[in-house]
């Protein structure tokens, strides 16, 4: 089968981390780590996982990470290689293991990527399993597969970036026929920002404040608009096409994260502005809940400077290794600061749901209005295209890159 395989090279990753910055194309090169190849379909590891055939597949900004070697090596010993990319998965059921009664053949289904202990086949289940903290698995490299955080990063789950994975039953979501595609691709990203939003103390009173105008800014206000809040939400989105959709999905302000942010900050939520003897402004006042949902240096140290005394910071975007972030804001106004991976189990209005099914039951209701933030779609023989328009989504005036398998490779 044709697939999109990441290739563990130290000189490749050298040259992607240090000359990429310069010549943009070589991540997509000859000398990329990431090549189109024909490899076999992997196997079923035990009677209870599922053949599933891709229709579509997105481009998260942590494959984007993994490419141009701009992540932190922090998963690097619960990764196993080579792997194919893509975790953010629609396909149908191809096949099921002998273990396997209730998905027939066909079933259209997202999949859900941590590979927990459930997905390995061991019990008793870890700690966090238990818990239902299944994305903090503590045996992510037992088990019946290689070591792995996700489907998309293990060598022997496939991929979404390809046209077969297997998956544990356990891991399928079942979509409704009321949802495209193009909307139930989302689902992954949407599970990510509604976790992020269900962490926050929100009060009816409080401002918010979203960092970022890509998939999980946009997704987040998406999903404080879904779940209720009526919220004052400013965004700081870079791009004019980011600041519209913004607008679409129920944001009151939008700001430009440029030169000039900070006045214009103040402005809008009455906050003070004094410049220090070195360094960024530091504010008096700001919003009460900040998301950052891009995780760089600079928005981490602005989510913290924006947010009022005894205020909540939610960290949603995959940081690197940041740095020249001033740490005081946390000691003097007491903040809250709280990171928020992937999904789980979640209280909403006094009911315990997985976040996937409360995502799946909003899209069912707002899952339209969302449509506009995917495309373009790629086939696996554009992924060179398809990757650079991902990594530029200002010029291409996009926002969710997706693979599209459904008319064949």
């Amino acid at each position: 089968m044709q697939a999109i395989q990441y290739t563990k090279s130290i000189p490749r990753y050298l040259a992607a981390r240090f000359l990429g910055k310069r010549w943009h194309s070589l991540y997509t090169s000859p000398i990329s780590s990431v090549q189109r190849v024909e490899i076999d379909a992997p196997q079923l590891p035990t009677p209870e996982w599922v053949k599933i055939q891709t229709r579509v597949s997105g481009i998260c900004g942590s494959d984007l990470a993994t490419i141009t070697a701009k992540g932190s090596p922090y998963f690097s010993p619960f990764t196993s290689f080579p792997f194919v990319l893509g975790h953010e998965i629609v396909g149908d059921v191809a096949a099921v293991g002998s273990a396997v009664n209730d998905m027939p053949i066909g079933t259209r289904v997202v999949i859900e990527p941590a590979l927990a202990c459930e997905v390995r086949g061991i019990t008793p289940p870890c700690h966090q399993c238990q818990n239902a903290s299944f994305s903090n698995c503590e045996n992510i490299t037992k088990g019946c597969i290689s070591a792995g955080v996700q489907t998309g990063y293990c060598r022997d789950t496939g991929g979404g970036w390809s046209e077969y994975l297997v998956a544990h039953r356990g891991q399928l979501h079942v979509v409704p026929d009321d949802i495209s595609d193009e909307v139930a691709v989302l689902l992954e990203p949407f599970a990510c920002a509604l976790h992020g939003v269900l962490k926050a103390e929100l009060k009816e009173t409080d401002d918010i404040v979203v960092l970022g105008g890509g998939s999980i800014g946009l997704l987040t206000v998406a999903a404080l608009r879904g779940l209720g809040h009526q919220n004052r939400i400013l965004i700081f989105a870079k791009h004019p096409h980011q600041q519209k959709l913004a607008r679409e999905l129920g944001a009151d302000e939008m700001l430009s994260p440029n030169s000039e942010r900070y006045a214009e900050f103040c402005r809008l939520t009455g906050a003070t502005a004094y410049q220090p003897e070195l360094g960024q402004q530091v504010l008096l006042g700001g919003v009460d809940v900040t998301f950052d949902c891009i995780g760089s240096s600079t928005t981490i140290d602005d989510a913290l400077r924006f947010t009022r005394a005894g205020g909540e910071v939610i960290l949603l975007g995959m940081p690197g290794i940041p740095k020249n972030v001033d740490w005081n804001s946390i000691w003097y106004k007491q903040l809250k600061v709280k990171g928020a991976y992937t999904y789980g189990i979640e209280t909403h209005r006094g009911e315990l749901i997985h976040t996937f099914a409360l995502g799946m039951r909003l899209l069912q209701q707002i899952g339209e209005t969302l449509r506009p933030l995917v495309g373009p779609l790629f086939s696996l023989q554009d992924y060179k295209q398809a990757i650079q328009t991902a990594l530029n989504t200002g010029r291409a005036a996009s926002v969710k890159t997706v693979f599209d398998l459904r008319r064949g490779i």
